[in-house]
C-alpha cells in the first residue's frame, strides 16, 4: 500500500509518501516560522490559511519526488488531532476529499503516535516493547509501548512541558522566536566557554525538578523562575546569559536523563525511544544515549528533519493502521484527544527509512 500522509496540526505543513514494502518515497515540509516570528508565537488564523495556500502544492511535489501519481495511492492519512482546530481541519478535509475523489480509505491519525513511532522510520530502531520518552511542544510524557495503540501513561508534566520551558526562559532573556533552538545554540556557546575556563557545568546551578521524589512525573514551570531570578541579579552581560542557558539546558536534560531512568528501572523494558522537537537537542541525546550505555539498553531516535512536526510520521503512523484494516467512517478532528483511547494493531509494517 501507497500512502499519502498530511500533517497540519500547528505551524508546519507536512507532506509525505510512504510504501508498506519500499519504505519512504518522498517527504516535504515547509515551516511558518518566518510567518508568525513578529507576533513572538503561532497565531491560529494565520497558521490556517497558511496551511491552505501550501498543502497542495507541496503534495503535488511530493507526489512528482516519490515518483508517484495519485492513481497510485492505496490511502490517505491526516493529523486528526491533537493541535489547532482551523489548522486540522484543513488536512483532514484535504486529505478526506482526496480519499473520496479517488475511492480509497483514509485513516485520522494521532499527532504524538505519529511522533511516538517516528524512530521507527530508520533501519535498525527497536521495535516495542520500550519506553518512550515524548517531548514535543506542550508535551513532555514518559509511556510504555507493549505495541502499536498499547500504550501506558507513566508520568507527564504537571505544568509546562521541557519545550514550553525552553521557549519561555528564552524569551524572557531576550532571544528571537522560535525560542528553543535559540537557547540551545546559546547554551552551546555558553558550554564551550566553560570548557575554555577549565569548567565542566555552568556557574549556576539550578534545581533537577521532582528528582528527589518517587514517580515520573515533571515539572518545568519552577525552573523559568529560577532562571529569572538569577539574570535579575546578574550582570546581565552576554558571557552571563550563555552560562545561564547552559544552566537551564542542563537542568532540564538532567532532569529528562533521571526520570527515563527510573521509567526503565520500574518497568524492566530494555528499550528506549525519544521523540519530539526537544528530541533533537543535542545535549538531550548525549545525556540519554549514555544512560542506554550504562544500562545496557537500546535507544532510538529520529533523524533530526523527523524530530519536527512532520508527514513523514503520520504517513507510516497512517500506514500502519490502514494496514491493519481501520478506516475512518466519519469526518472529525480531535483539538484534544487522549492517546490511551486508541485502538490497538497487531504488527508493524517493515519500517525502510527513504
Amino acid at each position: 500500500m501507497i500512502v499519502l500522509g498530511l500533517e497540519s496540526s500547528c505551524d508546519e505543513t507536512g507532506v509525505a509518501v510512504y510504501d508498506t514494502v519500499r519504505g519512504l518515497r518522498a517527504h516535504a515540509l515547509y515551516s511558518q516560522v518566518t510567518l508568525h516570528a513578529e507576533y513572538g508565537g503561532v497565531v491560529p488564523e494565520l497558521a490556517s490559511r497558511d496551511h491552505v495556500r501550501k498543502l497542495l502544492p507541496l503534495v503535488r511535489q511530493t507526489l512528482a519526488e516519490a515518483g508517484v501519481g495519485v492513481s497510485d495511492l492505496g490511502g490517505i492519512a491526516y493529523t486528526a488531532g491533537p493541535g489547532l482546530i482551523g489548522a486540522l481541519l484543513v488536512g483532514a478535509a484535504t486529505g478526506r476529499a482526496l480519499a473520496w475523489a479517488l475511492d480509497v480509505p483514509s485513516v485520522g491519525v494521532h499527532h504524538m503516535e505519529g511522533h511516538l513511532l517516528s524512530p521507527l522510520l530508520e533501519p535498525g530502531a527497536a521495535p516495542p516493547p520500550f519506553v518512550c520518552l515524548l517531548v514535543s511542544g506542550g508535551h513532555t510524557q514518559l509511556v510504555a509501548v507493549e505495541g502499536i495503540g498499547r500504550y501506558t501513561l507513566l508520568g507527564e508534566t504537571l505544568d509546562d512541558a521541557a519545550g514550553e520551558a525552553f521557549d519561555k526562559t528564552a524569551k524572557m532573556l531576550g532571544l528571537p522566536y522560535p525560542g528553543g533552538p535559540q537557547l540551545a545554540a546559546l547554551a552551546l556557546k555558553g558550554r564551550e566557554a566553560a570548557e575554555a575556563e577549565g569548567r565542566r557545568e555552568s556557574r549556576f546551578k539550578f534545581a533537577r525538578p521532582m528528582t528527589d521524589r518517587p514517580g515520573l512525573d515533571f515539572s518545568f514551570s519552577g525552573l523559568k523562575t529560577q532562571v529569572l531570578l538569577a539574570w535579575k541579579a546578574s550582570d546581565q552581560t552576554d558571557t552571563t546569559k550563555a552560562d545561564l542557558a547552559l544552566g537551564f539546558e542542563d537542568a532540564v536534560t538532567e532532569t529528562l536523563a533521571i526520570k527515563c531512568e527510573r521509567a526503565l528501572r520500574e518497568t524492566g523494558m530494555k528499550a528506549l525511544v525519544v521523540a519530539g522537537g526537544v528530541g533533537a537537542n543535542r545535549q538531550l541525546r548525549a545525556r540519554l544515549a549514555a544512560l542506554a550505555a550504562k544500562r545496557k539498553v537500546a535507544v532510538s531516535f529520529p533523524r533530526l528533519e523527523f524530530c519536527t512536526d512532520n508527514g513523514a510520521m503520520i504517513a507510516f503512523a497512517g500506514a500502519t493502521r490502514l494496514a491493519a484494516g481501520q478506516r475512518d467512517l466519519e469526518f472529525r478532528v480531535q483539538p484534544r484527544w487522549d492517546m490511551a483511547t486508541l485502538d490497538a494493531v497487531a504488527a508493524l509494517p517493515s519500517p525502510v527509512a527513504g
